[in-house]
């Protein structure tokens, strides 16, 4: 079904006294030191998110020799030094997600997972890399369900050992560099090491994060050594923060290669961790955990898989994703081809904006219905896909808003010539949010769009006792139980299964040649801001740093469509709810916005536009080698 697996070989490891754990090899230093004076942080204050401050220049560069954009200074600098210094796209990719580990440590880092699109310029292809976690071989579907056979409380769930897959990110870094990069793996974590090692100041959004997660951090011995002050609170904005623990962990890695992570002490030490999460004395007396089922050789046996992308033509465009389990390519690409019966672009924009989250809303029921691992379920891919279906699909909107939940249609040929529907009723969604982004582009023209995750902020909150890293919970990112007994649910957990993702790294090419990459965080909305950055940019004819700035909506075949307060307020929002019925819930603060985008955009060949967030939770950082002036 998927002849591009190439596996990620794994060479038998022989231990020596070099590879012990950081804990065994002696206590860790201090992780933490208090800046020396105020003003020496990264600190970016949030603003509304309808501000649109374009012009800010860390959000946007413009120029030649390559490009990179993602949600911290030290990640993007990491993937612009990579290239200055020969190294290609890949290369700063790699480099970039192996820093965002150590400067955005709870979206990020060695124990999650990511999907990863690849353009390549030598051969005018496009390839993909899956480094989704996957469910350890005891999985069954009753993993999240309690004796009495009722699903689990997801924060029980969230927090416990049988949340935790088996990380993926590591196995995908090494096989695309080995693959498609330049340098080797060891060169490509240099970046992280060195900040690791040298610390950086606690910005607001890493301060953030710690409040919204300092419960678990509190909860778990590990974490709170790692991230916390010694009394337990959340570390002040402007300190110095340090993870030797992690760096040593990236050094090993660069020694030995990925052989240290499966199969090796690392995998060790991670499945002893998920069997018994190190739970704090100063835990509340009534704090559970789920002992994990994860075993070393689990992790030992895991395999970051090549998958063929997905593909459609949209306005004369081609736009590729990313295939199961990944459902972002088959719901952004079903609902583009809604889209394409209408045009959009003459239409009102309130009228338009009707049209884009009724296709959402549509596509939507599709997903949940339908995709899942296809390595476990078989998933209608090309139907999905199909010009036809989505016509049977389009057909189902006219003047009013549909009511959610919507009905899944029938994407097996032959395609029904009238309005397609079926009965069935959507699981649950429960993924995560605190995901990142990141895309880069060399001077040789190849192109990398990449999200990866550990799944909520903090993940599990679990941190692997001396390794200086949170382990996922993506494994919650199943459903615990179908809708209903009788309905049939792609996404339960099994052995060896990767749970569905919203994930969506896109690329676009415009005559054969690569024109736009783009992709966000934001769990499920993942999809809808994806689809709407592109609906911005190709039909509303919006400049790229505009087209991610302007206020987002998110429709997932639920009643009322989320959206960020600036849209609310818009005159197109009066009249989608008086004229089509569309209603909203209104996002609240402190995440009062949808997504975070990175995307570039090539303006001529070689020149390049990286574009990332101007304002929301503070704004990205974009930047070139070259820049014009």
């Amino acid at each position: 079904m998927h002849p591009l697996r190439a596996l990620l070989v794994v060479p038998a490891l022989v231990v020596t006294a070099a590879m012990l754990s950081p804990a065994d090899a002696g206590a860790p230093s201090s992780n933490v030191k208090r800046a020396g004076a105020a003003g020496t942080s990264d600190v970016v204050s949030a603003t509304t998110a309808d501000t649109l401050r374009v012009e800010n220049k860390r959000a946007v560069a413009v120029g030649t020799g390559g490009a990179v954009a993602s949600e911290t200074v030290g990640a993007s600098r990491a993937g612009r030094a990579v290239l200055k210094h020969g190294g290609n796209a890949i290369d700063a990719a790699v480099a970039m997600a192996a820093t965002l580990g150590v400067d955005d440590p709870f979206v990020a880092g060695p124990g999650g997972g990511g999907f990863m699109v690849i353009y390549l310029a030598d051969s005018k292809k496009i390839v993909t890399i899956d480094g989704r976690e996957t469910c350890p071989r005891r999985c069954t579907p009753k993993l999240f369900l309690d004796k009495s056979g009722n699903p689990l409380d997801f924060e029980l769930a969230r927090h416990s050992g049988i949340s935790i897959g088996v990380p993926g990110l590591v196995a995908q870094w090494a096989k695309a560099t080995r693959l498609y990069g330049r340098h080797s793996f060891a060169r490509n974590l240099r970046p992280a090491i060195r900040l690791a090692r040298r610390g950086f100041a606690v910005t607001q959004n890493f301060h953030d994060s710690t409040v919204e997660s300092l419960a678990d951090l509190q909860a778990f011995s590990s974490s709170r050594k790692l991230f916390l002050t010694p009394g337990g609170k959340p570390l002040p904005v402007g300190t110095i923060f340090r993870n030797p623990d992690l760096a040593r962990t990236y050094e090993r890695l660069a020694k030995y290669g990925p052989s240290y992570f499966y199969g090796g002490p690392l995998g060790s030490a991670i499945a002893h961790t998920a069997q018994r999460p190190p739970v704090a004395k100063q835990a509340p007396s009534d704090f559970r955990v789920i002992p994990g089922i994860m075993t070393a050789d689990d992790v030992r046996d895991y395999r970051a898989k090549n998958r063929r992308p997905t593909h459609i033509g949209y306005r004369g465009l081609d736009i590729f994703s990313m295939a199961p389990p990944s459902s972002g390519g088959t719901t952004v690409g079903e609902a583009l081809n809604i889209l394409s019966g209408w045009p959009l672009g003459s239409e009102p924009r309130a009228r338009a904006l009707f049209h884009y989250l009724e296709a959402s809303r549509l596509a939507f029921a599709d997903r949940g219905a339908y995709v899942g691992d296809s390595d476990y379920v078989p998933v209608p891919i090309a139907g999905l896909l199909s010009k036809a279906f989505a016509a049977s699909r389009r057909c189902l909107v006219h003047g009013q808003a549909l009511l959610s939940p919507v009905a899944p249609g029938t994407p097996y040929p032959p395609y029904p010539t009238s309005c397609s529907t079926s009965s069935t009723t959507p699981s649950a969604e429960r993924e995560g949010t605190s995901t990142n982004h990141l895309v880069a582009a060399d001077r040789w023209g190849n192109v990398v769009s990449y999200t990866n995750t550990i799944e909520q902020i903090a993940g599990s909150g679990i941190t692997v006792p001396g390794y200086g890293f949170l382990l996922n919970n993506e494994m919650t990112d199943f459903d615990f139980a179908p809708a209903t007994p009788t309905t049939y649910d792609p996404n339960l957990a099994a052995p060896g299964k990767r749970p569905r993702s919203s994930m969506s790294p896109t690329i676009v090419l415009r005559h054969g040649r690569p024109w736009l990459a783009v992709g966000s965080p934001g769990g499920s909305t993942i999809i809808t801001t994806v689809l709407q950055t592109l609906v911005n940019r190709i039909d509303f004819d919006m400049s790229l740093p505009r087209a991610i700035a302007a206020p987002r909506a998110s429709q997932r075949n639920y009643g009322a469509s989320l959206v960020e307060p600036a849209f609310a307020r818009a005159p197109y929002a009066t009249v989608l709810k008086e004229r089509y019925g569309e209603t909203f819930d209104v996002a609240e603060p402190p995440y009062e916005v949808i997504g975070f985008v990175n995307a570039l955009e090539f303006l001529k060949p070689g020149l390049v536009q990286a574009a990332s967030e101007p304002t929301r939770l503070g704004g990205g950082y974009a930047m070139v080698v070259h820049p014009r002036r």
